[in-house]
């Protein structure tokens, strides 16, 4: 495809090197700094007058969302001669890059590594009245800078284009416009992974609608395609754990049975990845060998009787077994022959 641009010009402070991708309306490309030649970054320019006015709104919106899982806006100047966007380089390639070459999708963990990092960007997004409409493999970054994917962390995961669609094949799909949730309703995104809501056009996009994207997301990143029917990602991929089966589940599902909120689906996958583990009951004390011998509660360290049963302070069991009257049911004294409280003869201790 033939560049409106070539290496070398300047835009603004910056010099164009090399071209990283393009789209209907735009392109991005890598630039160093004219004088810091050491500073890359990336920078969109329009190719057709109507991308700045989209290109303006992105800047204005993702300026807002600082976090390190959004790709950071570092400059913007919709008026200048060569009208641009400057983002912060992200050194590695998309996650559609990385689904091309594991078709049968990623280790679990890798997986669950990139959807926190999706999640975390859209509690952010959300939480600024920003919606993305257009959540894909190929609007998702990751900063390898030459690690292996398998080494990913959190924060290399950069969700980036909310509301442009650039660099992947998947572009011509897309209706590229502004994210913010207080925008009229209209058809946007890519419906592969749009939600059958908005793609019908029966409600309005909203933060679940993101979730339904990301639903299909996590399908392809644990098997390498997107999600058919009623299939569960165990189902092609056996080692799936059940857990992941139901996050997704939760996410691929009808608009008023989906999660709430990608915070809420970060504390479901938490909690069903990681349930608490039981802790067992503490040991019961152990009698003393002089059974005279007065000793201190394990609990709270309150002095007991030798004939207590329970500590007087806090209640916690002194003895490995609990003495009971068989007649009346009350705690009669370890050395007692007779209940204290009925009268009746006591079976002796270890009879």
């Amino acid at each position: 495809m033939t560049s409106s641009y070539e290496p070398g010009l300047r835009a603004s402070e910056y010099v164009l090197e090399e071209r990283l991708g393009s789209g209907t309306f735009g392109e991005v490309w890598r630039a160093r700094h004219h004088i810091w030649e050491d500073e890359r970054v990336a920078i969109k320019l329009p190719t057709e007058p109507e991308y700045v006015r989209y290109m303006q709104r992105e800047g204005m919106v993702v300026h807002g969302l600082k976090h390190p899982n959004v790709v950071r806006v570092m400059g913007l100047d919709p008026y200048a001669d060569i009208p641009y966007l400057v983002m912060e380089l992200v050194k590695g390639p998309s996650l559609r890059e990385v689904l091309n070459e594991h078709p049968k999708g990623l280790a679990i963990n890798t997986a669950v590594t990139i959807l926190r990092g999706i999640l975390n960007a859209m509690v952010v997004a959300h939480a600024n009245n920003v919606l993305h409409r257009d959540l894909k493999p190929g609007n998702v970054l990751l900063n390898l800078d030459g690690k292996a994917v398998e080494e990913v962390i959190q924060n290399d995961v950069k969700v980036s284009d909310f509301g442009l669609g650039v660099a992947n094949a998947e572009t011509f799909k897309s209706i590229v416009q502004s994210a913010s949730i207080d925008r009229e309703s209209k058809i946007v995104g890519t419906l592969a992974y749009m939600a059958p809501e908005v793609r019908d056009g029966g409600i309005k996009a909203d933060p679940r609608s993101d979730l339904y994207s990301i639903g299909v997301i996590l399908f392809e990143l644990l098997t390498g395609v997107r999600p058919a029917g009623a299939e569960l990602p165990s189902t092609l991929q056996a080692e799936v754990p059940a857990a992941l089966d139901e996050v997704f589940r939760n996410l691929y599902v009808r608009h008023e049975r989906r999660y709430e909120s990608a915070q809420a689906v970060l504390e479901d996958l938490d909690a069903r990845l990681n349930p608490p583990k039981a802790v067992p009951p503490p040991p019961l004390p152990q009698a003393p060998a002089d059974q005279n011998a007065r000793r201190s509660c394990p609990a709270c360290g309150q002095v007991v009787e030798p004939y207590d049963q329970y500590c007087t302070q806090c209640g916690r069991q002194m003895v490995p077994e609990v003495r009971r009257c068989p007649s009346c049911g009350g705690y009669p004294g370890s050395g007692d022959a007779f209940c204290i409280f009925c009268g009746v003869k006591l079976p002796q201790v270890g009879v």
